[in-house]
């Protein structure tokens, strides 16, 4: 970690969620407590065992991207133009407006859990019928999880740090780890971050259904994603992107910007135990959880929320939950924790960045998303999850938890701005 005394800010926001195309209506429905899961309309989903899954609803791509350009971008790709977009605006920079200089300074680091899985299908399917001469000269780029911060960076010609950290579920957070350690080296003043995912097509929800990963209940789609629930039966499938403008303090100050919140910490670590499984006890989310604690220089006894990893799966729930517990004592029961994937579904690489928004949004109006469709304890997960309905509280320092199949753990420390 470096000793360098700059500040790293969040200046700028951006989401596409199965509920709400925009961060406002992304938190306004979270605040409502909004399922986004419902039966699956973009494929014939009759031969797979999950026949539901968290969409986003009435994206079009041509209100963010050119529509020919857009072709050339596998909807995970796209999806990353139209939340830095989104995000950019937000923070008030108009990049056709800066100064060369400046746009060295400006860099992307932004993450794919999957990266084209949709592309990847179409094309090893006309392989396979049509031959290998048949397959398209843009496959591979629209294949690899880093192009995203590719086509960023060339679309705005912003020229600092340029990279993509794969890291399963927990992406999105390492993305944004490792931009606000780049900020405070002094690599660049601003970074384009977060994540997205695009993986509701036949494979990729074969694949999970093959892991035994998803809830399979089709009877009732917008109620299956039950984190911290006895009869929770594996997460929902959830598609989208979140975006954060990370931004050195003194520079955000100096160009009047709005600033959501402060990055004060973050934690990261391995399980070392199992490729898809959590450690039962937790262990590996207790070190990043601690790792955090230290990176900020804060006492456990000061954070008041936790935006948890909180899949709706049996294993991962319990073992969070525990970590909690070991981490923060007493003070476990005392603050809140919510998981906003009981209504987003589980958007994979992109999950750290939305639910990075949903705990800065909550620091910044004092409020808790809830954890819904909750009904049947589970002794095990005994903590405050603020099940069914938001609640109003003082929220100055909060984390935003992500795991990562591999057992990669990520915490993301955000305090309540103050100059």
């Amino acid at each position: 970690m470096s000793d360098s005394k700059r500040r790293v800010v969040i200046t700028g926001l951006g989401a596409l969620t199965p509920i709400g195309l925009t961060v406002e209506e992304f938190w306004k429905n979270a605040l409502a407590g909004t399922s986004g899961a419902a039966l699956i309309k973009s494929f014939d989903a009759s031969r797979i065992d999950t026949k539901f899954a968290c969409e986003l609803k009435g994206y079009d791509a041509g209100n963010y991207i050119d529509k020919k350009a857009a072709r050339r971008l596998d909807p995970f790709a796209q999806y990353a133009m139209a939340v830095t977009k989104m995000a950019l605006a937000d923070a008030g920079i108009v990049p056709s407006e800066l100064p060369a200089s400046e746009k060295e300074n400006i860099g992307v680091v932004f993450g794919s859990g999957i990266g084209g899985i949709h592309t990847f299908y179409e094309q090893a399917v006309t392989n396979r019928e049509n031959g290998p001469k048949r397959v398209s000269p843009f496959f591979i780029p629209m294949l690899i999880p880093d192009i995203a911060p590719g086509h960023i960076s060339i679309e705005y010609g912003f020229k600092g740090p340029n990279h993509c950290i794969v890291s399963a579920c927990a992406t999105a957070n390492n993305n944004i780890i490792d931009s606000y350690m780049l900020i405070k080296e002094g690599m660049a003043n601003i970074i384009v971050s977060g994540g997205s995912e695009a993986s509701i097509c036949e494979l990729g929800m074969a694949g999970f259904n093959s892991a035994r990963a998803l809830s399979t209940r089709n009877d009732s789609p917008e109620t299956a994603s039950r984190p911290f629930d006895s009869t929770r039966d594996g997460f929902v499938m959830g598609e989208g992107g979140g975006c954060l403008i990370l931004e050195d303090m003194e520079h955000a100050i100096k160009r009047n910007a709005k600033i959501y919140a402060e990055i004060i910490g973050v934690g990261l670590s391995a399980d070392a135990h199992h490729i898809t499984a959590p450690d039962p006890e937790g262990r590996g989310a207790q070190l990043a959880m601690l790792r955090a604690v230290k990176s900020a220089n804060i006492s456990t006894t000061e954070v008041d929320y936790i935006n948890m990893h909180g899949t709706s799966t049996g294993l991962g729930d319990i073992a969070e939950t525990k970590a909690i517990k070991a981490v923060f004592g007493d003070q476990a029961f005392k603050m809140n924790v919510s998981s906003t994937k009981s209504m987003t579904g589980h958007l994979l690489g992109a999950a750290g960045a939305v639910e990075a928004i949903a705990t800065i949004m909550a620091i910044r109006e004092d409020v808790i998303a809830p954890t819904i469709n909750f009904v049947n304890p589970d002794p095990e997960c005994d903590l405050n999850y603020t099940f069914n309905v938001a609640q109003k509280r003082k929220v100055d320092i909060a984390f935003s938890n992500a795991f990562g199949f591999g057992g990669h753990n990520t915490t993301v420390v955000f305090k309540k701005w103050s100059e």
